[in-house]
């Protein structure tokens, strides 16, 4: 070795005699301690979803306004019996003129990882405001709707939906 600790030997012949030593090179440890450290580092917790979760999901949208019932239609199948895929439609009653129409509607959640599962917008020219869409539920719980509506005031309905179990997945 010659020059500050450089080996002059090819690095075909330095990887062979490193296999055929089967011993790790210096940036091999070096790459397997700090992979060891980052991974003792990151913390995996499932994520926790409550009704109280819920409500200040709704809050951060509507802010401190009354959310008065009505106007608004959910429907949603009352029993699915796979909660990855549930059809859900949305109905508010509005004239959608440019004077009185619904700027959005929101859904929310209580028992999902993330509680407000969606927000479509909408203007005057929209026609109806109506949303159709599937989504996932992880257990029965609640779905709340609420629409935006453009002079400042908030509508609301809410369904409870039951999820039940495949067959196919219980244990014998």
């Amino acid at each position: 070795m010659s020059g500050g600790g450089v080996s002059r030997r090819p690095i075909a012949t330095r990887m062979a005699e490193t296999k055929k030593n089967n011993t790790p090179t210096r940036r091999q440890m070096f790459g397997a301690i700090a992979g060891a450290g980052v991974a003792a580092a990151i913390r995996i917790e499932p994520a926790r979803a409550t009704p109280a979760s819920m409500k200040e999901a709704i809050r951060t949208v509507v802010g401190e306004a009354q959310v008065n019932k009505g106007r608004v239609h959910i429907d949603v199948p009352v029993l699915v019996d796979n909660g990855n895929t549930v059809p859900l439609t949305i109905d508010v009653e509005s004239p959608m003129t440019p004077a009185d129409h619904v700027k959005a509607i929101h859904v929310f959640n209580e028992l999902n990882p993330l509680p407000n599962v969606i927000s479509a917008y909408f203007g005057p020219r929209s026609g109806r405001a109506r949303l159709a869409t599937r989504f996932r539920l992880a257990d029965t719980q609640t779905v709340v709707a609420i629409a935006e509506m453009s002079d400042g005031s908030f509508w609301s309905a809410s369904a409870d939906v039951v999820v039940t179990m495949q067959a196919c997945l219980e244990t014998l």
